[in-house]
């Protein structure tokens, strides 16, 4: 039998370790806080380990994802999880009137991160983990071209006609007429007194709640409007990105609906997309809705097949779901680099 203490040694020193705090001073010199979980040993050569970014939701804070970021460690790859400006660790002293977009959070902070990422693991294949509005933060990213897999969870951009029909009058009500009207008299969106999420800069409730079918659209009017060249300028970086994407949508998701991940997915024209829908029941689960997958008690039923697609880019046969769409990357320069329209059938689903 062969001899496995040392690695059942590491694998405990790996499970014991913590991460350690980062501050990452974003390009115009923001910083940006986040935590880092690095392993003891030097990465082999010949087996290169990833370092996983995790982008986390609008206003959830980085700590939310530290069990997931823990349990990446223990099955030996390094972590990231940091916070966008505004929010937990990346948050002024003061919020009222602090400018900060969706943009900003994807140019400059996510950037920033996958810079620093490439330097302090220099030589590792960088894999990007996305949560809800994370995955549009990948794509504004001008750095996006070092990442080499990615994996999403709930991954869109809050376009209203997009929510679940179940939910979509609600949704309309406190995302799109709630928010930008307490964010316009307070300065920001004091979100934590309503039990909703993490308090939001102005900026950002703005891009939610002005949300467009088309994202770069979202930016056409002050305080946060980007001129037509920008515009379209936004769409290209989003096609910079060349790593295959496993999109993950569940059924109870009143934001990942169908018609949501495909309307983000469709930026990506130059990436292998693989879209998976879930459902709750095939998992032995009533409810997973928009925040659960990163819960622990799924660590075992669902985030293997996050492990599995970041290692070596494959969906095992036991992974449950369907494939709702799988596209092959387009020719670089060719008519497919514009997103398509979204198909009116999706839209109802």
């Amino acid at each position: 039998m062969a001899d496995t203490t040392g690695k059942t040694r590491d694998m405990d020193h790996a499970a014991d370790a913590g991460p350690e705090p980062v501050t990452i001073v974003a390009g115009d010199g923001y910083p940006i806080g986040g935590f880092v979980w690095r392993q003891a040993a030097p990465p082999d050569p010949l087996a290169p380990r990833p370092v996983v970014v995790v982008n986390a939701a609008t206003s959830v804070r980085c700590r939310y994802y530290f069990r997931f970021a823990a349990w990446l460690h223990r099955h030996g790859c390094d972590a990231i999880v940091y916070d966008y400006r505004g929010i937990g660790e990346s948050r002024p002293p003061v919020l009222a009137r602090f400018e900060a977009s969706w943009l900003d959070w994807g140019e400059r902070d996510a950037e920033a991160v996958l810079r620093y990422a490439s330097t302090a693991f220099p030589g590792q294949p960088i894999d990007v983990v996305a949560h809800s509005i994370g995955g549009v933060a990948l794509g504004l990213a001008p750095s996006n071209h070092l990442v080499r897999r990615v994996f999403t969870m709930g991954a869109q951009y809050a376009h209203w006609r997009d929510y679940a029909p179940r939910s979509r009058v609600s949704m309309l009500w406190k995302w799109h007429l709630v928010m930008p009207l307490v964010s316009a008299l307070c300065g920001y969106f004091p979100a934590r007194r309503l039990g909703w999420m993490e308090d939001t800069p102005r900026g950002v409730a703005l891009s939610w709640s002005r949300s467009r079918a088309e994202f770069e659209h979202t930016y056409r009017r002050a305080p946060i409007r980007r001129g037509e060249r920008e515009r379209r300028a936004l769409v290209q970086r989003f096609a910079a990105l060349r790593a295959p994407i496993l999109a993950l949508s569940v059924s109870d998701d009143p934001f990942g609906t169908v018609a949501a991940i495909e309307r983000l997915l469709r930026y990506f024209t130059r990436s292998r997309v693989t879209h998976l829908r879930l459902n709750p029941e095939q998992v032995g689960e009533t409810a997973i809705g928009h925040f659960a997958f990163f819960h622990s008690r799924f660590e075992g039923r669902l985030w293997p097949m996050v492990l599995d697609w970041l290692l070596r880019g494959r969906i095992a046969d036991e992974v449950p779901g369907r494939i709702v769409s799988e596209r092959e990357a387009a020719e670089a320069g060719g008519s497919e680099d514009e997103p398509g329209a979204i198909e009116q059938e999706a839209v109802l689903l």
